[in-house]
Order: structure tokens, then C-alpha cells, then sequence
């Protein structure tokens, strides 16, 4: 990570939660008295209610946000159909229930690591197989779902001041983006299965 970066993960986190509307939910962050204050984390935080709000848009439930265990975070995990994996499996009018592991990476403009894939590292993605392992073991009742591991790619950039803050419903169709604070975020890419053990 470069110092800037380094610099905003170790900032303070305090902050009294605050909503930001998208489409019709609302996206929550830390208040600050600057706008431009918002830490790394923070950040991270609206780029992972940009997906969560994509996902349920594309019929996927939202299971747990944040899930963590002494392995390791993982951002979403979320239950729905994958339709893909049935007809790969032969089966194409049947869609079996799928738990999508999903890890976001929101990067800002210039960054070091591809928009953030190539910060899902190996031992990265060793850590996510392990605490999706503990999750699973602690959820017995969603164990026998298939599982896959997603990573999502967003970016986050400055916005104008005179933006809009509401834009409407998140459709596979539209720009996946949202307004909040004075940033814009983009999904840039949905990686479905973008690694295995």
C-alpha cells in the first residue's frame, strides 16, 4: 500500500453513523465535518452497500454484511439462484440455491492494484476459503448449498458538488453506480466464481 493509504487505514474511525438515500435504500456512513475525511474503511463500507443494493436488485438475499471469525472478514454473503452453474451442470431449467462468498475491493482512482484484483492474493484467498469453512460450520443449515467465491470491483471517485444525491433503483441495466458523501462508486466488475480452492 502507498503511505496515503496507510495514512487512512490507521485514521480514526469514530464518527456517529449518518444514511445516505440509493434508489430505495440508504447508504450509511461516518459523519465527518469535511466530506473528504472519510477513511479507507469507510469508503470500503459504501462500496460494499453498492453491491449489497446490486445484489438484491439481481434477486440474491443478503444473509450477513461485515461476517467475521479469528480467520478473517468476509463482506457479503449472500444466498440466491445461480443459474450458470446449473446449466453447467446440465440442469437448465433448474436452478439450485448457491451461497455466494463476496469479497469488495473499492479502490479510488490511481491505485496500485488493479482496481483491487490483485490484492485477492492467495493467502488472501486462503483466509476467505478458511472463514467461509468456520461460517459454514457454524450455520449447519446452509452447508449443503453450493458454494462459490465472488469478488467485486468497485471504484470510487470524487463527485461534483452539484450531484445528485438520489439516483434511481440499481437494474442490471443501469450504471450500477451511487451518489453519497461527495463520492461516485461504480461497480466496475462482478467476478461470479473468481477462484476455487
Amino acid at each position: 500500500m502507498g503511505s496515503r493509504d496507510s495514512s487512512e487505514l490507521n485514521s480514526t474511525r469514530k464518527g456517529v453513523k449518518r444514511s445516505y438515500p440509493v434508489g430505495n435504500r440508504l447508504l450509511a456512513t461516518a459523519d465527518s465535518n469535511c466530506p473528504q475525511s472519510l477513511n479507507s474503511r469507510d469508503i470500503g463500507t459504501l462500496g460494499e452497500n453498492l453491491v449489497a443494493e446490486w445484489l438484491q436488485q439481481q434477486g440474491w438475499e443478503i444473509l450477513h454484511r461485515q461476517w467475521h471469525c479469528r480467520w478473517g472478514e468476509i463482506d457479503i454473503i449472500a444466498l440466491g439462484r445461480d443459474e450458470q452453474s446449473a446449466k453447467n451442470r446440465g440442469l437448465p431449467n433448474h436452478t439450485s440455491p448457491t451461497l455466494a462468498f463476496v469479497e469488495v475491493k473499492t479502490r479510488r482512482r490511481g491505485n496500485w492494484d488493479a482496481g483491487g484484483m490483485l490484492a485477492v492474493t492467495t493467502t488472501k484467498q486462503a483466509k476467505l476459503w478458511q472463514t467461509a469453512e468456520i461460517f459454514l460450520s457454524t450455520h449447519p443449515d446452509l452447508a449443503n448449498n453450493s458454494c462459490r467465491f465472488d469478488v467485486a470491483l468497485v471504484r470510487c471517485e470524487p463527485s461534483r458538488p452539484n450531484t445528485k444525491p438520489i439516483l434511481p433503483p440499481l437494474t442490471a441495466a443501469s450504471s450500477q453506480s451511487a451518489v453519497a458523501e461527495n463520492y461516485r462508486l461504480t461497480l466496475q466488475e462482478y467476478i461470479c466464481s473468481a477462484f476455487s480452492n
